[in-house]
């Protein structure tokens, strides 16, 4: 028999209970004592360790038909056995269907009670044991997912500071501000939001975006540096810059970040209409990454201050980027940045350029226009 064990007698007669008691005494269990269905619910309120009810049916105030009944109803008494002791016979049908657990006639055996009680007892503390199991379990599988959770937070996190690094790393080659990395980010993210990418995408988008120049590592200088225009051949070594960041990236597995900073790095530069590179890719063939990154990298290209060039005014640079919608750039993206500029330019308010003295080629940025 387990140990504190709690049995509830209920009946009107006090002759019944002491004789309950009685035969229980030797089952070393606690009885407790009601009269009525009202005084025993009372009793299973304030004695939160019960663990099966002896009911008698024929009660005042509250019958045992209604005991049952409440007893059943409520989530927190469910589990426990009701066994209805009773004269006759003819109520156990009805007893059943209230959800009695099991029934004993009067005048009963004392030895017949006590294995009814022992047995409904040792099913309903094998229960309690599984539920605390269970309750153990989910609660260290909680803790488990809530570690699983910070670490991949952790990961990506590293990621991305990976992905800045890369991005700070090309900018060194080709001496862009290390500001523009970041802008990228955040002014991608926004654009992505607006056009309805999920917020797992969005972040993903926000942290691998920094990749997207990160082929330059492998660009000539006499290329990335030149001060003038570049010649045909020069700027197609100048366009591997996205077949070279695409194949640092390949392969990246489970880090979304990198794969995802594969496909901008690739297609930063492809166009709508097709005439972009390096693949010539055309209208939706172009992921949805690319097509953002390609304007928000333009716009912060045309409105940030160069050694070579002041910022072109707002409304100069939305000039000459209208001319590239529906060519250069997804309309309905492109529509989804004009409706929301100036919270774009409020990005770039934040996240503004310190003064420095490096110089970005003019080639790069033209290619970049």
């Amino acid at each position: 028999m387990f140990d504190e064990t709690t049995v509830l007698a209920v009946d009107d007669d006090c002759m019944n209970l002491e004789m309950l008691d009685l035969m229980l005494s030797d089952m070393n269990c606690t009885v407790l004592k009601a009269g009525d269905g009202q005084q025993a619910l009372y009793m299973m309120e304030t004695n939160p360790g019960i663990d099966v009810v002896l009911l008698d049916l024929e009660m005042p105030i509250m019958d045992g038909y209604e005991t049952i009944k409440r007893i059943k109803g409520n989530y927190s008494w469910l589990d426990i056995p009701v066994i209805v002791v009773t004269a006759g016979t003819t109520e156990v049908t009805r007893t059943l269907e209230l959800g009695a657990n099991d029934f004993i006639a009067k005048p009963y055996n004392s030895e017949e009670l006590r294995l009814r009680v022992k047995n409904h007892v040792r099913s309903k503390k094998l229960s309690d044991i599984t539920k605390n199991m269970n309750s153990i379990l989910e609660s260290e599988v909680i803790k488990k997912t809530a570690a699983l959770q910070k670490a991949l937070e952790f990961s990506q996190d590293t990621e991305y500071e990976i992905s800045i690094r890369l991005g700070k790393a090309a900018e060194f080659r080709d001496q862009e501000t290390g500001m523009h990395t970041r802008r990228i980010s955040e002014l991608s993210k926004h654009l992505g939001q607006l056009a309805g990418l999920t917020s797992e995408q969005c972040e993903i988008l926000r942290r691998a975006s920094p990749l997207h120049d990160v082929g330059k590592i492998g660009t000539p200088d006499k290329i990335l540096l030149k001060p003038g225009k570049l010649d045909f051949d020069e700027f197609e070594i100048m366009k591997q810059h996205t077949i070279i960041g695409g194949e640092i990236l390949a392969d990246s597995g489970p880090y979304s970040i990198l794969s995802a900073g594969a496909i901008v790095a690739m297609q930063h530069h492809e166009k709508w209409d097709g005439s972009g590179y390096p693949n010539g890719l055309r209208g939706e063939e172009i992921d949805i990454f690319g097509r953002i990154v390609s304007i928000v990298d333009v716009f912060d290209a045309l409105s940030s201050e160069r050694p070579y060039k002041k910022a072109f005014p707002l409304d100069k640079t939305l000039k000459i980027m209208e001319e590239g919608r529906s060519t250069s750039f997804d309309p309905n993206l492109y529509d989804l940045f004009i409706g929301d500029t100036e919270h774009f330019v409020k990005i770039r308010e934040t996240l503004k350029d310190t003064p420095v003295e490096d110089k970005m080629s003019i080639s790069e940025a033209e290619m970049l226009t």
